[in-house]
């Protein structure tokens, strides 16, 4: 039973704090009304309507209001409204979430800019008062490990004294150069002995000479 009356308690505190901030609407604002010189889709731009809200019109005879479907909305059609009103001062409950659509009935006013779309929301949305959450700060960034020094190549085995010292010949060993040549004292090489085939060359040459010579002289 106390689990009831918390319940019961607690709709009518819904419904008490709903009804607190119902809004009443008068179209067309303080400084126009229901007429054909307002600017009323400007006005209803500005506006946002709940649930529990009141649509007031205030018109004079020549106007009604005529809330009509979506289509007839559209094109203006005046001929089956869903509810007509022609008091001069309508107010209409927002009773139930939803678009609702209404025109003035009077012939030329509908076009004329004398219609209205409400779109009642369900619930209002203020906005929040606590501030948003900050991000919370990345940490920080650790510096990146510094790079090991390499390790020291560990020293290769001391070369022998051979390949140490270049390899030296042998102060003890046998020369290289050939036991007939002697360094020459400028420093350059000996030219060479003239090769047999040189040789033979001259002595072609030195017999055809001496038998040009023979030949020569038989002549005479």
């Amino acid at each position: 039973m106390a689990v009831l009356w918390t319940l019961v308690g607690l709709a009518a505190t819904a419904m008490l704090i709903q009804l607190t901030m119902a809004a009443n609407y008068t179209v067309g604002g303080s400084n126009g009304g229901w007429d054909s010189s307002t600017d009323i889709q400007t006005w209803v731009a500005s506006k946002k309507f709940v649930v529990g809200d009141n649509l007031i019109f205030q018109y004079t005879p020549n106007h009604d209001v005529l809330e009509v479907t979506k289509a007839d909305y559209d094109s203006c059609q005046t001929s089956s409204p869903i509810q007509t009103y022609n008091d001069g001062n309508t107010i209409i409950p927002l009773s139930s979430p939803g678009k609702r659509y209404f025109i003035c009935g009077t012939l030329g006013h509908c076009s004329q800019g004398m219609q209205i779309e409400i779109d009642t929301l369900a619930t209002s949305t203020p906005p929040s008062s606590s501030p948003a959450p900050k991000s919370s700060p990345s940490p920080a960034t650790s510096p990146a490990p510094s790079a090991s020094p390499a390790p020291n190549s560990s020293p290769s085995p001391a070369k022998s004294p051979e390949s140490a010292s270049g390899s030296p010949s042998s102060p003890d060993g046998p020369s290289t150069e050939s036991p007939g040549t002697s360094p020459s004292p400028s420093g350059l090489s000996p030219p060479p002995p003239p090769s047999s085939a040189n040789r033979n060359s001259v002595r072609t040459c030195l017999t055809l000479g001496f038998g040009l010579l023979l030949m020569v002289l038989t002549a005479q």
